[in-house]
């Protein structure tokens, strides 16, 4: 485990392709030909008509394309066009932990000049036909690079080795892909089963070495949340013997929502003898931590989340969430468009490259080290 996070550039993202915005934002002009007067008086009626034409151009670049696909300006950094066009393809788009993703993807491709970063993915984080569809999109396009979080270990193989037939490079980050090794460049993510494991040691400290606790599950087939879940039991069972598994077969669902549902209906199964509770992602924190507090049992039950959000740092502020397991998203897009910048260049790309796993405490959250963790740069529009 690193002891402090990865140091890394945090230029403020201004493009939403990954570009750098043009040195001047005037347009430019060119020679004006002379007019008479009579058609100069004409125009000036037009004016407003013309004024209010340009501002919704201008509106429309940069926004959301019909299909999706994050767009922006041709050139990434300079006066020239992007050298290479970079497809990131997140999990889903709607947690906090893809925009910190999305934030460092952005600023390697500032950094390095001449990238287009093209961000696209499902909604759902269990829409595995909606990410296979957007992979085979990107492939159609032809463009330079992908950069990967397969939300199926499984599901995605076949397609990046699509990619490869194209003569497309891959890199797989956040979530690890089984398949030939050599079908993708390098594998950009956390060591989840040390998450696992870190959280394990937390839940064990606090509960004294001693009690009865339920691991709250994601979904089926991603193999980060796997080797959380692998790792957090295993280390319970070394390490701290007389705590006892009252659930571990129970999967929440990619949402709040979901997870809410089913942490509900654990918590009300096991009210009289649940000591402790591990959610192994964002959403499935979020859904316990409500269930927790609708069933007056935040802070009496101990609280283990993985990943933070704006409610689970709030929480452990209240006493309510013991310890926070945190990666660093921002490192993990910046490491992740590097790896695939690297490799296009020539150059040798380690196969794995770790961006490290940090636990936040009550006692240590206000550390700077901490915080960056724990409120890390989000992509903004």
């Amino acid at each position: 485990m690193r002891s402090t996070p990865i140091k890394y550039s945090r230029t403020p993202s201004t493009s939403l392709s990954g570009a750098a915005a043009p040195r001047s934002s005037t347009p430019v002009r060119g020679r004006s030909r002379p007019q008479s007067q009579c058609w100069r008086k004409t125009s000036l009626r037009f004016l407003p008509l013309v004024l209010a034409c340009c501002c919704l151009l201008a509106a429309g670049c940069g926004g959301k394309t019909e299909d999706g696909t994050t767009a922006g300006s041709p050139g990434a950094t300079g006066d020239g066009p992007a050298k290479y066009t970079f497809a990131v393809i997140p999990k889903g788009t709607t947690h906090e932990f893809w925009k910190s993703v999305h934030a460092g993807a952005v600023n390697a491709a500032m950094e390095i000049g001449g990238v287009e970063i093209l961000w696209k993915g499902p909604l759902l984080e269990n829409d595995r036909e909606g990410q296979i569809n957007v992979v085979q999109d990107f492939i159609t396009r032809q463009v330079n690079g992908i950069i990967l979080a397969p939300l199926d270990s499984q599901a995605l193989v076949d397609y990046v080795a699509e990619a490869g037939d194209a003569n497309i490079p891959v890199v797989i980050f956040d979530s690890g892909l089984e398949g030939p090794p050599e079908n993708f460049v390098s594998y950009v993510a956390t060591e989840n089963y040390n998450g696992g494991a870190l959280a394990a040691r937390r839940m064990g400290e606090k509960l004294g070495g001693k009690g009865d606790v339920v691991l709250l599950r994601y979904n089926p087939g991603s193999e980060s949340t796997g080797q959380r879940e692998a790792g957090f039991l295993e280390t319970l069972q070394k390490e701290f013997p007389e705590v006892n598994i009252l659930s571990s077969d129970e999967y929440a669902g990619t949402t709040p929502e979901s997870s809410l549902d089913k942490a509900t209906q654990v918590l009300n199964r096991h009210r009289e003898e649940i000591d402790g509770i591990f959610a192994v992602c964002e959403p499935n924190a979020t859904g316990v931590l409500q269930a927790l507090r609708e069933n007056e049992l935040a802070g009496k039950v101990v609280f283990v989340a993985f990943d933070p959000n704006t409610d689970l740092t709030s929480g452990m502020e209240q006493g309510h969430v013991h310890g926070i397991v945190l990666q660093d998203p921002v490192a993990m897009g910046y490491e992740a468009v590097y790896a695939l910048h690297r490799h296009l260049q020539g150059e040798e790309v380690k196969r794995r490259i770790p961006t490290g796993e940090y636990v936040a405490t009550p006692e240590n959250m206000n550390t700077p080290e901490m915080q960056q963790l724990l409120h890390p740069e989000q992509f903004q529009k």
